[in-house]
């Protein structure tokens, strides 16, 4: 249960994908004065090393954020507006430098949440609680930010609705368990019933799972019931076919092919915005032909 940890994948190309959704769901959701809570399902350690042993380790940063920022600093071609936003947060965290530090959810949402905004963060790994508690003591934020070291299915729903009435709602599990999708489903429409007019951010591989291909469903079935608008964003960076296998090897598993983002009442305006940054990034990102994008909405 305890052994998916994010580090290893910090900065590959499904935060790529999730970062600069989030970020241009809450720019749109900042406009308003009113305060915003933002809930955090499955906050992770909430900042990464691109340098240290986990990422290091499994490399897919190289083929996500830094290969951005590669491509980004040889072309004169400037960055898709949504796109450009995230790799300019990305680069504050860094001063400048070259990228070796990645901001996960908590701290791209602390980064443009204001003062009177409020940030629940869940994390049940004992490891990546602890590291998130300590990350988030250094920030000197006192009651805008609370760590909950709870099981974010459980109990995030008691935050819902906030005062303000103004919340976005983002659920990332790591999927490492099958029973995650149903999960995610049930979290979402149990949500929907306390806060119909709360924003909820949910991400999720696209991998050769049934239950993977039938959560956005299932999303847009439960969307589709309440009369709330819906989005759904994917990126695919390489076919997920399994690699041909090398000399004594049985098979070589491809790694996460795709991701998709699905939003329950998004912004009116995150189509528009998404939509060339999602082209830049197929392009860049390609890992074979197979690399593509998808971007549909509806209600």
């Amino acid at each position: 249960m305890f052994s998916y940890r994010h580090a290893f994948h910090a900065g590959n190309h499904a935060d790529v994908l999730k970062h600069t959704v989030l970020i241009a769901v809450l720019d749109y959701l900042l406009e308003k004065d009113t305060a915003l809570t933002m809930v955090d399902t499955h906050a992770g350690a909430g900042l990464y090393r691109l340098d240290g042993d986990y990422a290091g380790k499994s490399g897919e940063a190289a083929e996500g954020v830094l290969r951005l920022a590669e491509a980004a600093a040889a072309s004169d071609t400037p960055l898709p507006d949504a796109l450009a936003r995230y790799m300019t947060l990305v680069r504050e965290f860094n001063r400048g430098e070259a990228l070796r530090v990645y901001p996960g959810s908590p701290f791209v949402a602390h980064q443009l949440l204001r003062e009177h905004d409020r940030l629940k963060l869940y994390e049940l790994h004992p490891t990546d609680a602890k590291t998130l508690s300590g990350n988030v003591a250094q920030l000197d934020a006192g009651r805008r930010i609370a760590v909950l070291r709870e099981d974010g299915f459980g109990s995030a729903t008691k935050f819902l609705p906030p005062p303000s009435r103004r919340a976005l709602v983002l659920t990332d599990p790591s999927y490492e368990m099958k029973t995650d999708y149903g999960r995610t489903a049930a979290y979402v429409g149990e949500a929907l019933k306390r806060f119909a007019t709360g924003v909820y951010a949910v991400w999720y591989p696209i991998i050769p799972r049934p239950e993977a291909h039938e959560l956005p469903r299932r999303l847009k079935t439960l969307a589709t019931k309440a009369g709330k608008p819906w989005l759904n964003a994917s990126l695919t960076v390489k076919s997920s076919r399994m690699a041909a296998a090398l000399p004594g090897e049985t098979s070589r598993r491809p790694g996460l092919p795709a991701s998709g983002m699905f939003i329950i009442n998004p912004p009116h305006t995150l189509a528009a915005r998404l939509r060339p940054s999602l082209a830049r990034m197929a392009q860049v990102l390609a890992q074979d032909a197979n690399a593509a994008f998808t971007l549909e909405h509806g209600g």
